[in-house]
């Protein structure tokens, strides 16, 4: 299965970091505008309507549109692990995934890890993904990681920009 990685050194402690991410503000934040992110709802594991943090169990609904270009693109995102770092210890690691549960594509889960490193933090996301189409979406699958570049690297920019001082 295809994987792709980004890396970047936020200028926040690792504490600061994982709150932003954790919830859905934060996702709204870092999302770049050209992929028209709409948020249709946002439940608890409990069931519960917009929960404040985003924890295991959690569910997104959404809808992207990328350049504003073709139908809207459902997805369904469910939090499928979240450890919390406890940001006292060097190296002290956190991390949380999400897991498409409905979407375009055929698996997709996200795994976003932050590291402490003094004041500082390590944002690392990964995404291991399958294409739709079969055969035809496996072939591809490689090449799907020109268009994550953007992306991502707009969202650890924005992250960058949110605790540079």
């Amino acid at each position: 299965m295809p994987t792709y990685r980004r890396t970047t050194r936020v200028p926040a402690p690792i504490d600061e970091v994982w709150a932003f991410h954790s919830t859905i503000d934060g996702l709204r934040e870092l999302t770049p505008e050209w992929m028209h992110l709409r948020i249709t709802g946002v439940t608890g594991p409990d069931g519960a309507p917009d929960p404040d943090v985003l924890v295991e169990g959690s569910e997104i609904g959404m809808s992207i549109r990328p350049f504003g270009v073709g139908p809207r693109q459902r997805w369904t995102s469910r939090i499928t692990e979240r450890e919390p770092g406890d940001g006292e210890d060097p190296g002290d690691r956190a991390h949380f995934v999400d897991e498409m549960s409905g979407g375009p594509f055929r698996k997709w889960e996200h795994t976003h890890a932050f590291y402490a490193d003094g004041d500082e933090t390590l944002l690392v996301d990964t995404v291991s993904y399958r294409l739709p189409f079969g055969p035809l979406g496996d072939a591809a699958g490689p090449f799907a990681k020109v268009g994550f570049e953007g992306m991502f690297r707009d969202r650890h920019r924005r992250t960058v920009a949110r605790f540079e001082p």
